[in-house]
């Protein structure tokens, strides 16, 4: 059993898990209905978009607003049952024509975020709208201008309710994403614990450190364990990537967008599991392997009555405590072999790696370099 650091996210339940919709798909399902209502006088509802896969999901709106010049049309994030923060927030987008020859332009309303810092996918100065939903929603008012022989010249500005409050909530800020959330997605659909908004993130941090020109970055799963390392290493926040459970997707991306040194750090219990292998993290989707820490233990000295309380222990934490009170420097073997673990899923990167252990209250319990 693993009793995890900083361990706030949900068990996957035994039943099916629904899955929902990325924003990015809600803000180019409301763009199409908004830019109907300005084109026709009338908001389509529901109102059907194609997603880059195929798939036609219907979504109903919970707000519409029209005038003159600009068309609103707001749809509530139904995320399924994945843990998303943005999970039942309304987003909403608001058109209006445009200058002939002005094109499509993307803005940033109330709640989404602003790009001030280089290596994201979007220019510095743009709405943080990602790649995917600006093409789904270029797409979509580009049809529609066709369909009813208008300029494609439309302004789209994407808002979303008490988006900047739960930006605080993400890792925006520390990407250089002010003032709001991102508009994410790259299929649509948010499959429920893929936690790929997540993995997402971690991608984005490597880009920003890697135009930043850090040479060193930081992955550590949890808050303890990450102040810890910070303050050892004396880096800044824009170096501090959030791995947390998934060792596996910050590794992964380094392996292809290499930074030249990397620290991981952990408590003891998910640093057991990445020296066992495992590259997720989670206590739903991999369990340390008391056998493996009895073997270790051996290594280290221990006599067949420990190796048999280590087999029995509950946690990883009991272990740890089993073996400290017989000198026992476990925490030691596991930073290593984690750090191997982490060299051997970079193939031969041109990153130097160099891993931490922590307690739960972050004290460094080992450090292998």
């Amino acid at each position: 059993m693993d009793t995890g650091e900083n361990e706030i996210r949900l068990e996957k339940p035994a039943t099916a898990l629904r899955r929902g919709w990325t924003t990015g798909a809600c803000a180019t399902a409301a763009t199409k209905a908004a830019l109907t209502a300005l084109l026709t006088g009338d908001f389509p509802d529901p109102v059907e978009i194609t997603l880059p896969k195929g798939e036609t999901p219907s979504f109903a709106l919970a707000r519409e607003t029209i005038s003159g010049t600009c068309s609103m049309a707001g749809i509530i994030k139904d995320a399924g049952d994945d843990p998303d923060v943005t999970h039942g927030a309304l987003v909403m987008a608001s058109v209006r024509r445009l200058p002939e020859a002005t094109g499509i332009v993307f803005k940033a309303g109330a709640g989404v975020g602003t790009v001030t810092r280089a290596g994201l996918p979007i220019a510095v100065g743009e709405a943080a709208i990602n790649p995917v939903p600006r093409r789904m929603m270029t797409e979509v008012v580009t049809a529609l201008c066709e369909q009813y022989g208008v300029p494609v010249d439309i302004e789209i500005e994407i808002a979303i309710e008490n988006g900047a409050e739960l930006a605080l909530q993400t890792w925006n800020p520390r990407l250089g994403i002010i003032g709001g959330l991102s508009v994410l997605g790259t299929t649509g659909i948010v499959h429920p614990y893929s936690c790929a908004a997540w993995i997402h993130s971690i991608h984005r941090g490597i880009d920003v450190a890697r135009a930043e020109g850090f040479a060193h970055v930081l992955g550590a799963t949890g808050s303890s364990s990450e102040k810890t390392a910070q303050t050892f290493h004396r880096l800044s926040d824009l170096a501090c990537l959030d791995m947390g459970d998934f060792a596996g997707g910050l590794l992964k991306y380094l392996r292809t967008h290499p930074v030249p040194r990397l620290t991981i750090a952990g408590g003891f219990a998910k640093m057991c599991k990445l020296a066992q292998g495992a590259l997720d993290l989670h206590s739903g989707r991999s369990q340390v392997d008391m056998e493996w820490l009895a073997a270790r233990a051996v290594e280290l000295g221990a006599d067949p009555a420990l190796q048999d309380r280590i087999r029995a222990a509950n946690t990883a934490l009991e272990t740890l405590e089993l073996t400290r009170n017989q000198g026992i420097d476990l925490p030691s073997i596991v930073a290593a072999r984690a750090r191997a673990a982490a060299l051997s899923t970079l193939r031969g990167a041109p990153v130097s790696v160099d891993v931490m252990v922590t307690d739960r209250a972050g004290a460094l319990l080992a450090h292998a370099e």
